[in-house]
This record gives C-alpha cells, structure tokens and sequence, in this order.
C-alpha cells in the first residue's frame, strides 16, 4: 500500500496569490478574498485544521472544486489566511508613532498578543520559514521603525525586534495552554490553584529541606498570581527585562 504524501506548495505561485496576482472574480462571484475571509471566518471557530477547502465551500455556498480555479490547495490557503490576519495589525496607529523606541516595542508586543487573541489559529499557520507576503514585509517595516537610528546595527535591530515577537508567541502559547485546560476542566486558574495549593503545600511540608528554595518561591508566586503562573505578568516582566537589556546595549 503506497504511503500518502502531502503536495508541496509551489513557492512561485504562492507569492503570485500573495501579491494579488489572482484578483478578478469568478463566474460565480468567488475570489481569492472572499475564499480566504471565509477560511479565516471557520478558523476563528474552530481552529485551522476545520478551514479545509470543502468546509470553506460550504460556507460559501458553492462546489468545491470551484474553489481550486483561485486557490491551488490548503498550503496555500493557509499561507493567504495568515497574511490577511496579519495585515490588521496597527489600524490607527504605527509603532513608531508610540513617542520613543520602548512605547514602540511595548506597542509591539501587546498589538501582537492581541492579534493572537483574535486569530488562536495564527501561530499554527506560521511556519518557521514564513511566506514572504506583503502584510508579512508591511508588519516587518513597521516594527523596525522605532528602533531605526537609535544606535543600533541593521542586525542588532533585527534581532531585537526577533526577540521581542519570540518572546510573546512563546508566553501567549502559555496562556493558550491555560485557557484550553480550563474549557477541559471547567476551572479557572484561581479555582484550580485554590484546590491545588493547600494540597501542594500539605504534601510537600516534609519535604522542605528536600525542596527549599522550590517551595518557598513557588509559595510566594502562587500567593502572588492566584494560579501557578500569570501569563499577562510574566508577557510584562519580560518586556521590560528586554528593553532594560536593550537600553544597556545601546549604552554600551
């Protein structure tokens, strides 16, 4: 029995669908835009994996066969998919119109932390190699503005603006963790910690010599947070250790 093999996109006719190469309307009023604003409508719903060519004509009404005249396969409609989200970043105002290059980056951090708010499915449609879109390279222009000319390298700017954006995917794939646990266990993080913790410290109480600075610094985080880790304080504390860092190497 031969194995399955997924179709690989083709590189070339992915960025043409990117770029807008493939704007005019079908016979039956179907376009590459409103395909990929009803594949994104599914996601949104019920994840990406739902957003498969068949589903997405069904919510338009139409065969699906008639979908692959505008869009060649999933690859490509997931591609189209995350650069429309990510082409409604800053609607009003741009990281460089934050007043300086930390407003910029705190700008940054949080309109992304929002964006994957909006669209959970993002991340997952993201490869690490990316397509090169054009909300992809507006988003990449605008997040570099308020660190040009501040005495960074080109590269130093590139990274940092990496280390911020790894930085809040990684805390918010946290409080998304936590957010699917609490819809499987029907609690709340401070629910789950209030039945947690006493039981925790009762367990552990013989084991204080064993696991001292555990015990004491996990005590006081979870007295803290309510739960065993805040996402929003931690996405906070860490931006701010990064702009510290930021500001000693432009000192320096």
């Amino acid at each position: 029995m031969c194995a399955v093999t997924r179709r690989a996109p083709d590189p070339a006719r992915t960025l043409a669908l990117l770029w807008g190469a493939q704007r005019h309307e079908g016979r039956s009023g179907l376009s590459v835009r409103t395909i990929v604003s009803a594949a994104i409508d599914i996601a949104d719903a019920e994840g990406l994996e739902a957003a498969v060519m068949r589903r997405v004509a069904e919510h338009l009404g139409v065969g699906t066969m008639s979908l692959y005249t505008h869009v060649p396969g999933k690859a490509e409609l997931t591609a189209l998919m995350a650069d429309t989200a990510l082409g409604t970043l800053y609607p009003t105002a741009t990281p460089s119109s934050a007043g300086d290059w930390r407003a910029g980056l705190r700008m940054i951090a949080r309109e992304n932390w929002a964006l994957y708010d909006r669209h959970p499915w993002l991340l997952a449609a993201m490869d690490g190699r990316g397509e090169l879109g054009p909300n992809v390279m507006r988003k990449y222009e605008l997040e570099l503005a308020p660190l040009d000319g501040i005495g960074l390298t080109d590269v130093e700017m590139d990274s940092t603006l990496t280390m911020v954006l790894v930085y809040v995917e990684g805390v918010w794939r946290t409080r998304h963790s936590l957010r699917r646990a609490q819809e499987y266990t029907g609690r709340t993080d401070a629910e789950w910690w209030q039945t947690t913790g006493p039981i925790l410290e009762r367990v552990m109480s013989g084991g204080a010599d064993q696991f001292p600075l555990g015990g004491r610094v996990g005590t006081a985080a979870g007295q803290q947070h309510n739960a065993m880790i805040d996402p929003v304080h931690a996405l906070e504390f860490g931006l701010d250790r990064i702009i510290d860092g930021i500001s000693a190497l432009i000192a320096r």
